[in-house]
C-alpha cells in the first residue's frame, strides 16, 4: 500500500473511533480535531458510511451505526 492510502486509512480509523468515543459530532468538528479541510474529512465520512459504519440522521452530524467492528 502506498503511503497515502496508508494515512488515509489511518484517519478513517481515527475519525471512526473518534466519533464512537464522542458520540455525535460535526463534519467541522473532526476537520478541526483532525487538521484537515470539511472536504478530506467527508470523503473518510463517505468511506464510513459505504461501509455501513456511520451516519448522519441529521445533515452534517455523524454518528456510529451498531454494525459490529475489529479494529485491528
Amino acid at each position: 500500500m502506498n503511503q497515502p492510502t496508508t494515512r488515509m486509512l489511518t484517519r478513517v480509523k481515527a475519525v471512526y473511533l473518534y466519533i464512537r468515543e464522542k458520540g455525535t459530532v460535526s463534519t467541522t468538528e473532526l476537520a478541526d480535531e483532525f487538521g484537515t479541510t470539511d472536504r478530506t474529512i467527508q470523503r473518510d465520512l463517505n468511506v464510513l458510511a459505504y461501509n455501513g459504519l456511520v451516519n448522519s440522521p441529521i445533515r452534517g452530524r455523524w454518528k456510529i451505526t451498531n454494525k459490529k467492528v475489529n479494529i485491528s
